[in-house]
């Protein structure tokens, strides 16, 4: 379970909160899609809950453990796909899955089994010897998701993951995502790309100007607008797009 308590961020010199307070529960074993325009406070939430960026005021706590009070064992916890991919590009990919299987404890003859697995399942196994450096967008992106899940998280953390993927590469995300929630996991992704939401989700958390306006299910937030056909058309509604 994710728990927000009062978490918030705030810049110095900023007339506004980047993300306003907000108290929320994430219960486990849901997908769960975190969506809002550019600068709503997505990334910067995301940033907070795996302690790269320290909240204002406020905490998170990640299966009991908060991120601030207990980072390590906070830490244990998540896999983490940030919104850009361009990390160790000078190590090959078999070399930065297996930085990444120790900094995580994974057991040697664990690592290689699951390595042999991921990179089969996102088709980079005739890649994993060539530098990061080398790799398309898309193979970046792909072995960040193969790392984030070597250590098998409960809780897996993605930032605009989709970006940049061809449909294949896209579809395989999309299934492992789908697999790690059927396991009792939950997924928590941003995306801009309201359809993917509405198809893949179980709940959506909509975020407008740093401020947390809903969160639940599609269908509730779908019967409380049964005038619009889409998401989108609802998310303009509630974000007062036009205005």
């Amino acid at each position: 379970m994710i728990k927000f308590i009062d978490l918030a961020k705030k810049y110095p010199k900023a007339n506004d909160y980047a993300v306003k307070p907000v108290t929320m529960d994430i219960e486990s074993g849901k997908i769960i899609g975190f969506i809002g325009h550019n600068g709503a406070g997505k990334s910067t939430t995301l940033r907070m809950m795996t302690g790269i960026l320290p909240p204002s005021q406020g905490y998170v706590e990640l299966n009991g453990y908060s991120i601030t009070k207990d980072p390590l064992n906070a830490k244990m916890q998540f896999g983490y796909v940030p919104d850009s991919s361009d990390v160790f590009l000078k190590l090959t990919g078999l070399e930065y899955l297996n930085f990444i299987g120790k900094v995580y404890n994974v057991s040697e003859s664990d690592l290689k089994t699951r390595i042999d697995a991921l990179s089969k399942q996102y088709l980079m196994d005739e890649k994993l010897n060539d530098l990061i450096d080398s790799y398309s967008y898309g193979m970046r992106q792909k072995i960040i998701v193969m790392g984030a899940l070597l250590h098998e998280p409960s809780i897996f953390l993605l930032d605009e993951p989709l970006r940049g993927l061809d449909p294949v590469a896209s579809r395989i995300l999309k299934d492992s995502m789908v697999e790690h929630a059927k396991k009792g996991n939950t997924v928590l992704f941003s995306t801009h790309v309201l359809e993917v939401a509405e198809k893949l989700c179980d709940e959506i958390i909509v975020i407008n100007k740093g401020e947390f306006i809903y969160h639940g299910t599609l269908e509730d937030l779908k019967a409380k607008y049964p005038e619009s056909d889409s998401l989108e058309d609802i998310f303009f509604k509630i974000t007062n797009y036009h205005d």
